[in-house]
């Protein structure tokens, strides 16, 4: 529960004018000003060769020249972050790194198993290539970092007035929640959202009950919110509840089901990325 002090930003495309990344390097900006943390930014480019595709003989050729192609665009990520920090007063750095698409996973979960927050833009959705997702994951999975996911649009609160923290008594939501709460601390209001909770189980009498009590001994104001199923995702229900708290941060333990599954079928964590309205909090 400390404060985070490193803050990390894989940057996948230029820091340019109405590109996610920009929105995601600016909030995780403002999280290193607020906590007083490093911001590290590591600038990715992905060689997306596909060796099986090409005849005999012309490997080597295009193997070098995807090489070159990621390695400039690398640079020029690179290029556009460090103008874009030049004037910062905070502590930050920047690299490259150039990665094949089959090691782009193992590339960020590197950087990022060292980082207590990692700063995403939405890995869903129109735009997005399959790199956002493959980064996201691999920060979750593979380094068991958390992940801060920035929607699209005007610049979002760091230090949440109202937070809903979504609690269906998995291991994986008391896990975002424990290790969100430097952001909820100083929040006016934590709302507790529970969707259709189960007749049976410890929590059957008194659903959020615990919850509610370990954050108020935390010095966190909390309220228990019991919701209906009465929209097809539980998605759609998170998010309308959102908005009807005015809630500027959403915390959730991330993909409760396999992620195939969830690619398959869809699932709470997939489709609240895809759109998310405000910020969304995800550990494991």
């Amino acid at each position: 529960m400390m404060d985070p002090k490193t803050i990390l930003v894989p940057l996948l495309e230029p820091v340019g004018a109405g590109a996610l990344s920009a929105l995601a390097l600016a909030h995780a900006e403002a999280l290193a000003d607020s906590f007083d943390a490093h911001l590290e930014v590591v600038a990715i480019g992905c060689d997306r060769t596909q060796i099986g595709y090409y005849y005999a003989g012309a490997t080597a050729v295009v193997q070098q020249e995807t090489y070159e192609e990621a390695k400039r665009t690398a640079l020029d990520i690179e290029t556009s972050a460090r103008e874009h920090l030049k004037t910062s007063p905070l502590r930050w750095s920047v690299e490259t790194a150039v990665g094949q698409m089959a090691g782009l996973a193992g590339l960020v979960a590197a950087r990022a198993r060292f980082a207590d927050l990692v700063v995403m833009p939405a890995p869903y959705g129109k735009g997005r290539g399959t790199e956002f997702e493959i980064a996201t994951e691999a920060a979750l999975f593979d380094a068991h970092a958390p992940v801060m996911v920035v929607p699209q649009g005007d610049a979002a609160s760091v230090r949440p007035n109202r937070a809903v923290v979504a609690w269906n008594q998995s291991p994986e939501a008391l896990a975002a929640i424990r290790r969100a709460m430097p952001l909820l601390a100083g929040a006016d209001l934590v709302s507790i959202a529970i969707i259709d909770p189960p007749r049976h189980g410890p929590e059957r009498s008194d659903p959020g009950g615990a919850l509610s009590q370990m954050l108020t001994r935390h010095g966190l104001r909390c309220e228990i919110s019991v919701l209906s199923r009465t929209m097809p995702r539980i998605s759609d229900v998170l998010e309308r509840h959102v908005g009807d708290t005015g809630a500027d941060l959403l915390v959730m333990g991330a993909y409760g089901h396999s992620r195939f599954r969830e690619a398959i079928l869809g699932g709470a964590t997939r489709d609240l990325l895809e759109k998310p309205p405000v910020p969304v909090f995800m550990a494991r």
